[in-house]
């Protein structure tokens, strides 16, 4: 939020927009030179939220339900302007780069480049530190996740082991110690010779977790006749698709949408039609849930 608006006092103020205006014609047109593909694919990412884990935690883990309606009006303002910030960024930076003659090889890192440049040193170092701690921040999360999945849901599965079972924590904690080693090490070797962009990278995983947890998320909350078959044919069919349709894009054609579209049509089809061919939920489970959806609405 700082940064475009100090590159605006910096440049020409709002005149600044023209010249970007003038400098790429479509950089200030919505739909000029864009496609209905492209669109479609491009609010189709709205879609990734329902399945994003470290999105819903936040609302999980709140204190109370009245809570609830704070939150959710919080956590939209806040995305609302770190989202309008970011498009600022990118936006002014094509005229902070043509003003200041400076080559930026990696567009990505337009945002590092005018903190660096356009603040005291003191002040940069405060933005560049705060990078690293949301990088750091997600990926000792993502590494603690990963070696407990691995630990817990595969290696004691194996071993037919519970934590409760105290003889063997010892072992446990080796495993979970060597899958954090072996994840980072995979990471690292991925990142080594990075052969896309961030945004690319980004992109595959929002719908990876979008089309398999997103429909999930929806039809188990508005729908009773969720079967626990229904729910993992689902999600193995949302991440399928979307995996195939990535490997699928080079060829054009409807491949050229966003591949969190079919992933997600398709496991909210394929959810429903087995949780609808599979046993339903038994009567003490529905209770269970009435009784729950009626103490929230109380």
């Amino acid at each position: 939020v700082l940064v475009p608006i100090v590159a605006l006092l910096k440049l020409n103020g709002l005149d600044t927009f023209s010249e970007v205006g003038d400098l790429k014609p479509t950089n200030l047109d919505w739909f000029k030179g864009t496609t209905t593909v492209g669109i479609i694919s491009l609010l189709a990412w709205g879609l990734g939220y329902f399945g994003q884990p470290h999105i819903i935690v936040r609302f999980m883990s709140i204190k109370t339900h009245k809570l609830m309606p704070r939150a959710r009006r919080i956590g939209i303002s806040w995305m609302a302007i770190s989202l309008l910030g970011a498009c600022l960024t990118g936006l002014i930076g094509i005229a902070f780069v043509e003003h200041t003659n400076i080559e930026v090889k990696n567009p990505e890192t337009i945002f590092i480049v005018m903190s660096q440049i356009l603040f005291h040193p003191l002040i940069a170092g405060f933005f560049l530190a705060a990078i690293l701690a949301a990088i750091m921040s997600t990926i000792s999360s993502q590494l603690l996740v990963t070696s407990s999945a691995l630990t817990q849901d595969f290696y004691m599965l194996l071993r037919r082991k519970t934590l409760q079972d105290k003889s063997h924590e010892k072992e446990f904690v080796l495993v979970g110690r060597l899958s954090v080693l072996l994840v980072s090490i995979v990471a690292m070797y991925i990142s080594w010779n990075p052969n896309d962009t961030i945004l690319n990278l980004v992109g595959n995983a929002w719908a990876g977790f979008g089309a398999a947890f997103g429909p999930l998320v929806l039809l188990s909350l508005y729908w009773k006749r969720l079967t626990k078959y229904g729910a993992i044919a689902g999600i193995l069919t949302g991440s399928l698709v979307v995996i195939f349709w990535i490997l699928m894009k080079n060829h054009g054609g409807i491949f050229e949408f966003y591949e969190i579209i079919p992933g997600f049509i398709s496991s909210i089809i394929v959810t429903v039609i087995v949780s609808l061919m599979t046993k339903p939920p038994v009567e003490n489970d529905l209770k269970k849930f009435d009784d729950m959806e009626q103490i929230l609405k109380s």
